[in-house]
């Protein structure tokens, strides 16, 4: 990394826009880091993937900071003939560090949000089928859409409350967050065993039973009581 002032780079194209989450009641933004999912974190979401709902280590794939949207807007994405959804708890980490203990975990997290986890799920099982990484299934172009961040200062860390998403006014979704197999500070602090965490940094946290297809048109709504909901058109 360089160590020149930032005001004094010359760069030789315009660099991307950064990635930010809208501040629940607050004009100011999260600015996103990095983006780690934790795969398969719901015994019922498990079984329905044709997995063991037994506790299992726990695994993490990434999504990319363009993933990231907060307009209310999810394009069908090319290549796919079967996208699903899955609405997922969202932490937002304040500072970073490695190796840190589930004592302290909660520590480390600056809020909480809510967000989908779009998925090429045809694209995925041929990558699962294969032996091949999920990128092109989980990371492409805005497949995080995301709700605003609101400080765990203001509501603490929920370790319960209903977590559900509807399509067109019809309930698809529906748990709870104490049905969560790894647990907020679990999943910090395995995490931190294997990178350096870092602030901005915002960890998804796996979905529920009910994932489905979507198609254009369709309206996605996702609500976590006491932390936000989305809404999000598919175009």
């Amino acid at each position: 990394m360089s160590n020149i002032p930032y005001k004094s780079v010359s760069y030789v194209i315009d660099p991307p826009p950064r990635a930010e989450l809208h501040v629940k009641g607050s004009e100011q933004l999260f600015p996103v880091n990095r983006v780690f999912c934790i795969g398969r974190n719901y015994a019922a979401h498990a079984v329905e993937m044709g997995h063991d709902p037994d506790r299992e280590p726990p695994f993490f794939f990434c999504k990319n900071l363009d993933n990231i949207t907060s307009d209310g807007i999810f394009p069908y994405p090319a290549e796919t003939n079967s996208v699903d959804y899955e609405i997922e708890l969202i932490v937002a980490l304040g500072k970073g560090g490695t190796k840190i203990s589930e004592v302290d975990a909660l520590s480390y997290v600056w809020g909480y949000g809510v967000g989908l986890d779009m998925t090429r799920r045809d694209l995925q099982a041929e990558a699962k089928k294969l032996g091949r990484p999920w990128e092109v299934a989980k990371s492409f172009d805005k497949s995080a859409p995301c709700s605003s961040v609101v400080s765990a200062s203001i509501i603490g860390h929920p370790t319960s409350g209903a977590i559900t998403l509807d399509v067109n006014g019809h309930r698809h979704q529906e748990g709870d967050l104490n049905q969560m197999i790894w647990k907020v500070p679990e999943i910090i602090a395995v995490l931190s065993r294997y990178l350096e965490l870092q602030p901005g940094d915002i960890i998804m946290t796996g979905t529920p039973a009910g994932v489905g297809k979507i198609v254009k048109g369709d309206l996605m709504e996702g609500n976590i009581d006491g932390i936000g909901s989305l809404s999000v058109r598919v175009t």
